[in-house]
């Protein structure tokens, strides 16, 4: 199942059923799991392991050093779960080690073309990552997360789950879960309830989320205020736990 103009290293780890395509370029330390397609003309090096069920496309760079000045060669990592589509001229950098060492992409993600995943990013499950997304290292992308074509993601920002960013979005600040997001910079627009529906969400759980959005932005509360707000909410409701929880890290400040 691999094309006889590829190069594959001998120390590479290559499950049964894994198909790779002509011109490709496995190296030394690549693991990827069973039924995985590479498609042709891709370079997967670095320390990087790739689950089952995974669809690359043509011309992606997986695992390659982290656009890192700090760099020094160190053997961080790339992570790749399972059934995740990744689509043309996407590249994935690996970790560094002053962060956790590895960039992570979980299951089930689909990521269209152009996307960039910068060293060190946590992606969930889940998402949709659209044409030309380009996020910075560092990055949090919770489960469920949809991001618009063009969006830009900086540094250190944490996205919440459920939450949704339009095309085009400059995102400077951490987005809280379920919350939708439009613009240069970032400003908020309701919850992502069609979203959160269509995830089997019930009917009184969309309703509280929507009235934890108003507690947060548009009641005038200070952040506190809010937190402790809904902090009393989510003992009644629990899906509003999660934005409890993400509000009462610090951060680089929320989308407000």
């Amino acid at each position: 199942m691999i094309h006889p103009s590829a190069i594959v290293h001998p120390g590479a780890c290559i499950a049964e059923g894994v198909e790779i395509g002509p011109f490709s370029v496995i190296g030394e330390h690549v693991e990827i799991g069973a039924c995985t397609t590479v498609g042709p003309h891709v370079v997967i090096t670095g320390h990087t392991r790739i689950g089952r069920d995974n669809r690359i496309f043509q011309f992606c760079s997986l695992g390659e050093m982290p656009q890192d000045k700090k760099y020094r060669g160190e053997p961080t990592r790339l992570e790749i779960g399972d059934r995740n589509t990744i689509r043309e001229y996407c590249n994935f950098n690996t970790g560094t080690v002053q962060d956790a060492g590895v960039t992570r992409i979980g299951d089930d993600n689909w990521v269209m073309a152009n996307v960039h995943i910068g060293h060190d990013c946590q992606v969930g499950n889940q998402t949709i990552l659209a044409n030309n997304v380009t996020i910075a290292g560092h990055v949090s992308v919770g489960d469920w997360v949809i991001l618009g074509g063009m969006t830009a993601v900086h540094q250190f920002v944490r996205i919440g789950a459920h939450s949704m960013c339009g095309g085009g979005t400059i995102l400077l600040q951490d987005l809280p879960p379920y919350v939708m997001a439009s613009g240069n910079p970032a400003a908020t627009h309701g919850t992502n309830s069609e979203g959160l529906r269509r995830r089997g969400f019930a009917p009184e759980a969309v309703t509280a989320i929507k009235r934890a959005y108003k507690i947060l932005y548009r009641n005038g509360n200070t952040l506190e205020e809010a937190r402790i707000q809904l902090a009393e909410l989510a003992q009644s409701v629990k899906e509003v736990q999660p934005m409890v929880d993400f509000i009462s890290v610090a951060g680089r400040g929320i989308v407000r």
